[in-house]
């Protein structure tokens, strides 16, 4: 694929970034480099590869949503100093 410098402008804008004419010089080399870099991995024989999204099996760890003892709301507001009545205070928003 031919990079010009209208592409690395395009590219550029699409990511809200402003380039200097020295930055899209670079970025076009570099860009380039990258998409010869792709159409190597373009040329590898993958017919018989099964689609991987992850190189190992994920598994879910969380453990198991229990029913357990709650606080009750005196004890639960005990553990603070930032309570008015029988809520918790907070930091003043407005």
């Amino acid at each position: 694929m031919d990079v010009t410098p209208e592409l690395v402008k395009k590219v550029a804008t699409n990511a809200r970034l402003v380039l200097t004419p020295d930055e899209i010089k670079r970025f076009q080399k570099e860009l380039s480099e990258m998409f010869e870099k792709f159409a190597i991995l373009q040329q590898a024989n993958t017919k018989n590869t099964k689609p991987s999204f992850h190189p190992i099996d994920i598994k879910n760890v969380t453990r198991k949503d229990e029913i357990g003892k709650c606080l009750d709301r005196e004890e639960a507001l005990s553990l603070t100093k930032h309570r008015t009545d029988k809520y918790f205070k907070g930091p003043k928003v407005i």
